[in-house]
């Protein structure tokens, strides 16, 4: 494995995290700009509106995207395998 080969890998690994992480990530950003928009125009300032819809939002984005996440890192696992018989 020369060097080109590792940045293939790594640009794979950091393209691979951003898929993951990237749709919970705006999904909680979404949420989190809802809850503070509905703040400032109510007023409410209560500490606890701000965590328990993002736990129960979040949660339930974790079991709609767990599949495409699944299949995601599957197959990045399968491409890195591969890379590791090819060279041994």
């Amino acid at each position: 494995m020369n060097e080109a080969d590792l940045l293939e890998l790594t640009r794979e690994a950091i393209i691979v995290l951003i898929q993951v992480a990237g749709p919970m990530m705006v999904i909680s950003l979404v949420v989190g700009l809802v809850i503070s928009l509905f703040q400032a125009l109510t007023q409410i300032q209560e500490q606890t509106l701000t965590f328990v819809p993002k736990i129960v939002v979040m949660f339930v984005s974790l079991l709609v995207l767990l599949p495409f996440m699944l299949s995601t890192l599957i197959s990045f696992m399968e491409r890195i395998v591969d890379r590791i018989v090819s060279i041994g």
